[in-house]
């Protein structure tokens, strides 16, 4: 049997921990691993324009899937541009694993052509990130990086020099020990019959969602039927929890929503279950506070704890639930939904007043008739700015849809790499990348691997000519917005010249035909809608400061934010509680 090279035992490895894509762009120091990958029946290179979008395809394939994803760039600036959407995947808690091609092995050190040392660049973005300095390190140090990617959930970074790449490896198979399920992680018996008290001793509970409540809806709403408690959520925790919730008060935070902040703040006791949420301003500093996460260091890092317990949510309410009384008295979760069901109606009609006359067009209208018109299983990715606003608070969760986006990371332009990525999964299920104009621009390039690739993502494109959020951000500083304007493009126009199918859509009375058109375009597709720039939402809760500089610069802003469908949920939850 011929003797395997370095790249080629790489690729087997990739390929045995269940990798089936490769996304990068080609270069000399990457030659035998493209090569490699050309030869292998069950890995395929995808050739993406920018390093950047490859990271980011890659970790959507991740977060979609939980299994392992590959991403690669050639020597110096080539795996330099993987660094933000290896930061996005890492703290997204995505498996990726991506190759950091390294120049010849014999020259590093000496300041060569395009030299760089990945192997620290990536250090802070990566629970391991390692150089191949000799075929002897092969197998081990890939198993290594794939087991740290796979376990802990994240980035592993591998450096490797195309020369040593070319070497044979040494003689052996390479024998895989990945950990193909997570632990079940509950709590300790002494922690339990703590927490159980604190419960019991408790009148009035509240419980905060956050990403880490997925694969535990059930459970969550067992918990707070017995001790009648109303249940917010961050945005990560939107699509694993607000579904078929009868106890939902919304979202906290800064694209926040409903009464969560309330229900937050006039409990006795809070129970934050799998978030990190990192903004401090929402949380309580003087109401007894429980903390439930897999991930130990989060504990107490972003407020200060009564308890904090280590385990993961499913597993930890699983033992708690049976073990705590049931509240009698449903007076402050009925309180609470009374409350979010108003709140919602003061935003309501922010999409729905002359929205036929209205242009440019509501982003808030677009948003509520996407959501209306998007596929039951679609999935959603979502760029940073004023579109994760649109999303948080119209897009419906069913327990089938997904929306990604960079919500930790907060890159802008993620939105159209992510929906390679989660498309490249399935070609059948209906991608959504809700893009603005400022993020989109940034990686367009890009769009020319849905072409090339006849990928049928679906882009619906927020064209209102300025960076929203931003606009958003210096007006809370009572700044006047500068540097925020684009010129007026025709991206539609640029779609179709790419070879896509591109609409343009000015007047509100379109946009439903228009996304209708899209959908039922057989390849990619752009909807052009050019909305209103001075469309912006407040979140539920702001500061005297923050209205100060509102007051300032604002006298023209529309401060608005509808919440789409969320208000007939709201209402359905409030017409079911019980009466005397």
């Amino acid at each position: 049997m011929a003797k395997q090279t370095v790249a080629e035992q790489y690729v087997d490895l990739l390929a045995r921990a269940g990798v089936r894509r490769m996304y990068g762009v080609v270069g000399d120091s990457l030659n035998p691993v493209v090569d490699a990958i050309r030869r292998h029946d069950a890995l395929e290179w995808i050739q993406v324009r920018h390093e950047e979008v490859a990271a980011f395809a890659a970790g959507a394939e991740a977060q979609l899937t939980g299994r392992l994803a590959a991403c690669a760039g050639s020597c110096g600036p080539g795996n330099l541009h993987l660094i933000n959407g290896l930061y996005d995947a890492h703290r997204s808690m995505a498996p990726v694993l991506a190759l950091a091609a390294q120049i010849p092995s014999s020259q590093i050190g000496t300041g060569y052509f395009q030299e760089t040392h990945p192997d620290r660049l990536f250090a802070e973005c990566s629970h391991y990130s390692e150089l191949i300095s000799s075929p002897r390190q092969m197998p081990r140090v890939v198993q290594t990086a794939i087991q740290h990617a796979v376990g802990r959930r994240g980035v592993s970074v591998v450096a490797l020099s195309g020369d040593i790449a070319a070497e044979n490896s040494p003689d052996g198979g390479a024998e895989l020990a990945i950990p193909l399920d997570r632990p079940a992680v509950r709590p300790g018996d002494h922690e339990l019959a703590r927490l159980t008290d604190l419960v019991d001793a408790a009148e009035k509970v509240t419980v905060f969602c956050g990403r880490g409540v997925e694969g535990a809806h059930a459970e969550v709403m067992a918990f707070a039927d017995k001790v009648k408690a109303p249940v917010g959520h961050a945005l990560r925790g939107k699509e694993h929890i607000q579904y078929d919730n009868p106890y939902d008060v919304g979202m906290s935070g800064l694209l926040g929503y409903g009464a969560a902040y309330e229900a937050m703040h006039e409990c006795d006791l809070l129970i934050l279950l799998g978030t990190d949420f990192p903004y401090t301003d929402f949380l309580p500093r003087d109401v007894r506070t429980v903390q439930v996460d897999i991930q130990p260091e989060r504990l107490g890092r972003r407020t200060q704890l009564d308890f904090a317990v280590w385990g993961d949510v499913r597993e930890t309410l699983r033992c708690l639930t049976p073990a705590v009384r049931e509240k009698p008295s449903r007076r402050f979760l009925d309180r609470m939904l009374d409350r979010h069901v108003h709140a919602l109606e003061g935003a309501v009609g922010a999409y729905t007043r002359n929205v036929e006359k209205h242009t440019p067009i509501h982003p808030e209208y677009v948003a509520s008739v996407l959501d209306e018109e998007a596929a039951d299983d679609a999935v959603f990715t979502v760029d940073t700015g004023m579109c994760c606003v649109w999303a948080a608070r119209y897009l419906t969760p069913n327990g089938r849809r997904r929306i990604l986006g960079s919500f930790v990371h907060g890159s802008m332009a993620n939105a159209l790499p992510q929906a390679i990525g989660a498309q490249f999964l399935d070609r059948g299920r209906q991608v959504v990348s809700l893009s603005g104009d400022g993020g989109f621009s940034m990686l367009m390039g890009d769009f020319l691997t849905l072409v090339q690739y006849g990928l049928p993502v679906k882009v619906v494109l927020f064209n209102n000519s300025a960076l929203g959020m931003v606009d958003l951000e210096m007006m809370v500083d009572g700044l006047p917005p500068h540097g925020t304007s684009y010129p007026h493009t025709d991206y539609a126009a640029i779609a179709t010249a790419a070879g896509a199918h591109g609409i343009r859509v000015e007047k509100p009375g379109e946009v439903r035909d228009a996304l209708r058109e899209a959908f039922s375009h057989d390849g990619p597709a752009l909807v052009d809608v050019v909305t209103d720039p001075n469309a912006l939402a407040v979140p539920p809760k702001i500061t005297s400061e923050q209205l100060t500089g509102f007051a300032l610069s604002a006298s023209r802003t529309v401060l608005t934010g509808g919440v789409g469908r969320m208000i007939q949920l709201a209402r359905a939850n409030l017409r079911n509680v019980p009466r005397p």
